[in-house]
């Protein structure tokens, strides 16, 4: 009778309480896993990145549906194309951080070309972010333009890179 007591309380704070909810649980968590070990996991580089993606599209939608300042439509007002492509970009961002993952296996030395790529392409959010605020009207931070700055200096293509001479 105790045991069932308990039972009963455990089902009333668990998240998934019936047989088919845990399973579609376990399915949904098999296939997360999946996903984040063709990123190498799912450290707080990645989950930057993710927050950085979502506060640079919410940002970019508020410029162009609120302020229609967006420099992605000719009117600068929301386009379900521009955001369309926007997103193309952001999973394709992601696909390159596969492809590191994918280096550092080969390399079998640790996590570094693809750390690298994710500090990169979340330098590219913040910018991106930032200058959405600035077009809003948004004070930023000096201290915070400045953090920006460091990272890019340390994440600049040299020019044969920037130019698609680079011959490596």
């Amino acid at each position: 009778m105790e045991m069932e007591t308990c039972r009963n309380c455990l089902r009333q704070f668990a998240l998934f309480s019936t047989k088919k909810e845990g399973e579609w649980a376990a399915a949904l968590g098999f296939v997360c896993s999946i996903i984040a070990s063709w990123f190498g996991g799912f450290d707080i580089g990645m989950i930057v990145l993710f927050v950085f993606m979502g506060i640079d599209y919410v940002t970019g939608m508020i410029l162009a549906a609120v302020f229609k300042k967006s420099g992605k439509s000719k009117s600068g007002a929301l386009s379900s194309k521009a955001g369309w492509i926007g997103l193309m970009r952001k999973g394709l961002t992601l696909m390159v951080v596969i492809m590191a993952h994918c280096f550092d296996l080969l390399i079998g030395q640790g996590t570094y070309v693809r750390d690298g790529a994710v500090i990169a392409f979340v330098v590219n959010e913040a910018v991106s972010i930032l200058e959405n605020m600035g077009k809003m009207g948004v004070w930023v931070p000096s201290v915070l333009l400045k953090a920006i700055d460091i990272l890019k200096e340390r994440t600049e293509p040299d020019q044969g890179e920037k130019d698609g001479t680079y011959k490596g």
